[in-house]
């Protein structure tokens, strides 16, 4: 059997101010939703505060990246058994990011909408993009990893796609409340299915990785890893295109408050179910990583990472509740408060395919590169490599982590900027696509 992969170990030049759907996208009200569709035609869909907080999102990202190519721990930041307080905080900076990028897919397709679009554009729109999200995974962001032709898995972009493709269909038969129901029910119960495996499902068992257990599963000769399986990550999405009717329907401060409360209910609820050991959490005691439960453990830092060491494959209910209350308080701080240093991550935030590519192609040079000049195994790095099995005499400590990410995003900033104003000039629907 031939196996082509397996999993790494993970319009204008902006204007810098406090952005109002409501005021910028037409100098009426919005009328309620669904009349939506007779706003202005073409009108800007974007929020200042929606591409800031997806930029810190992609800048986080980019973190949790380097970390994986460059350091020196043979041992996921999860384990318990081996992992430290930097390096478990490390990786745990950059949960919210899948979910961000999820959730705000969704919010901006109703922005979409609120700007003058219609449903059938909105889909056609979602359709296009999630179909080559999905080649582009198979083959460009799949080439990233290991520069091995053919090499793939379902990753996050791989799961972007497939849930834009099935919003796509979503948008046309329900309404933003009913798709947001739907995308929270299936957030919240989709643990309950948790004890269901695939290797117990025969022939099934595939399908089921691809829907809600990440695991290998075989198609011919092929094995495929998933890592992203659809639930309840398109929930989020779903969950997104309702959370976007509050920047058409809602005044600012109402929308800001809601925002706010929403957050702080979400991650006191994620500490609820956490501390009591409750539900939305997969349990295996013993194993050492995500699914231990909480315990007071021997010191503040490791009991801190036994509360929030929850599983992210697929992502469990608690995961969910403890990043997107951030991401919502986040989205809420943004429309407050946006300092000059924060102009940045609004660029990212417009570009954010765009950086995402260039950052792997980016971060796997700059690895090859110091392995090569530390005379440090690199051969996993080049040409048709693998993912390395020993990290033994390998990698770099956690400063070096940080400071070649800084650089990274340093090097990363010009070209980004360079592309939006390229995209805000340009009527091409490709560059609107990356």
């Amino acid at each position: 059997m031939r196996k082509i992969l397996q999993v790494p170990a993970a319009q204008q030049r902006p204007r810098f101010r406090p952005f109002n759907v409501q005021t910028e996208a037409s100098t009426a009200a919005v009328p309620a939703l669904p009349a939506v569709g007779a706003l202005p035609r073409k009108q800007t869909a974007r929020v200042q505060s929606v591409d800031l907080v997806r930029g810190l999102a992609m800048v986080l990202m980019a973190l949790d990246h380097v970390r994986y190519f460059v350091t020196d721990q043979d041992f996921p930041p999860e384990d318990l058994a081996h992992t430290t307080i930097p390096l478990f905080f490390t990786r745990w900076l950059t949960h919210p990011c899948a979910p961000a990028f999820f959730l705000l897919a969704g919010t901006g397709a109703m922005l979409s909408r609120i700007a003058g679009r219609s449903t059938s554009e909105v889909s056609r729109f979602l359709c296009t993009r999630g179909l080559l999200l999905v080649a582009l995974e198979l083959t460009v962001v799949g080439f990233a990893w290991q520069f091995s032709p053919g090499y793939s898995f379902a990753g996050v972009i791989w799961c972007l796609g497939l849930s834009m493709l099935l919003l796509a269909a979503g948008v046309r038969i329900a309404g933003p409340a009913t798709l947001g129901v739907i995308g929270l029910c299936m957030i919240a119960l989709h643990d309950l299915v948790d004890p269901i495996q695939s290797r117990e499902l025969g022939r099934l068992g595939s399908l089921w990785s691809l829907l809600h257990q990440a695991g290998t599963i075989h198609l011919g000769g092929v094995e495929w890893f998933v890592l992203f399986p659809l639930v309840p990550w398109v929930g989020v999405m779903a969950l997104g295109y309702w959370l976007g009717v509050l920047y058409g329907r809602e005044d600012p401060g109402r929308r800001l408050r809601l925002l706010t409360r929403l957050g702080v209910v979400s991650f006191l609820l994620f500490v609820l179910l956490r501390v009591g050991n409750l539900y939305g959490n997969p349990l295996s005691i013993g194993s050492g990583g995500a699914r231990e439960p909480f315990a007071v453990r021997s010191s503040v830092g490791l009991t801190a990472i036994s509360l929030l060491d929850v599983e992210k494959y697929p992502p469990s209910l608690q995961y969910l509740l403890m990043t997107l209350g951030p991401v919502l308080l986040l989205l809420a701080a943004g429309e407050r408060w946006t300092p000059p240093w924060t102009h940045p991550l609004v660029v990212f935030g417009r570009v954010p395919l765009f950086f995402y590519l260039l950052h792997l192609y980016l971060i796997h040079l700059v690895a090859f590169g110091l392995a090569v000049a530390s005379k440090q195994p690199w051969h996993w790095l080049g040409w048709r490599g693998a993912p390395i099995e020993s990290r033994a005499g390998y990698g770099q400590g956690l400063l070096v982590v940080y400071l070649l990410w800084i650089a990274v995003v340093a090097l990363l900033y010009p070209v980004c900027r360079w592309y939006m104003d390229l995209k805000g000039r340009s009527r091409s629907t490709w560059l609107r696509l990356i």
